[in-house]
């Protein structure tokens, strides 16, 4: 894999990102991965389509969101505004052609308010057990009004020892970014994945953002034994095989 590189962005913000340009750089999609919630460029999924686009000449942008991973800053001050600016950064720095936008959980959120500033450049979007709208539908009428107070909230973390946290300036931040109640102004090709036994994102959520998409060409694949990391190597392969259709 390639080196890690670091980038500076107006407000000093130093972001951490993995590129590799390619062979047609200018004419073929650069897949630029978005990881999930608290998660990094390291993870499974991001690795693997890396080191595909490597190995078949293609390009590839991998990053860590402020506040996480090998990125500066604290995870107490993360927003989908911020993490988005980020990503655009990225991207009109480093990459010159057509954007393929792959998104995992709440990365699948990010994905959309990425897509929403690159309409021109995109290819298209693949959804990884999106997770639009997730403070809506994720929390409780309780949890919502301690977070809407200026409260953290903490829930059981699967993954991992320590609790996961909710901040309030995330919550008020995506209570601006909700994008699942109406209809979704992008006509790229679309490819949402979802595990039927996810316990974390409702494999009906994929279904709500079919429905709220303008496009017409939107593709909905369920996995009826993938659970929500959809990590294991059937379901790498499954990712893979829609990456390939960009690509022709």
């Amino acid at each position: 894999m390639t080196d890690l590189m670091h980038h500076t962005l107006y407000d000093g913000r130093r972001v951490a990102f993995r590129y590799t340009p390619g062979s047609s750089p200018q004419t073929s999609p650069c897949l630029v991965f978005l990881p999930g919630y608290m998660s990094d460029m390291t993870g499974s999924k991001a690795t693997a389509l890396f080191a595909e686009a490597e190995a078949k000449g293609r390009a590839c942008l991998l990053l860590d969101y402020s506040g996480c991973g090998h990125s500066a800053g604290d995870f107490v001050n993360g927003t989908l505004s911020g993490w988005r600016d980020e990503v655009l950064a990225l991207v009109e720095s480093y990459v010159s052609g057509p954007v393929l936008l792959v998104g995992s959980s709440m990365g699948g959120w990010l994905m959309l308010l990425v897509a929403e500033h690159l309409k021109h450049r995109l290819a298209g979007l693949i959804g990884i057990a999106p997770a639009p709208d997730f403070t809506r539908w994720g929390y409780s009428d309780k949890q919502r009004d301690a977070l809407a107070a200026g409260a953290t909230i903490y829930e059981p973390n699967p993954y991992g020892p320590e609790p996961t946290p909710t901040h309030a300036k995330f919550f008020a931040d995506a209570e601006c970014h909700l994008r699942l109640d109406h209809a979704i102004d992008l006509s790229c090709p679309v490819r949402l994945i979802h595990g039927k036994a996810d316990a974390d994102v409702p494999w009906t959520i994929s279904l709500r953002l079919e429905t709220a998409l303008q496009s017409d060409d939107v593709q909905v694949v369920l996995i009826e034994d993938g659970d929500h990391r959809l990590s294991r190597d059937s379901d790498i392969a499954a990712i893979k095989a829609l990456v390939a259709e960009y690509y022709g």
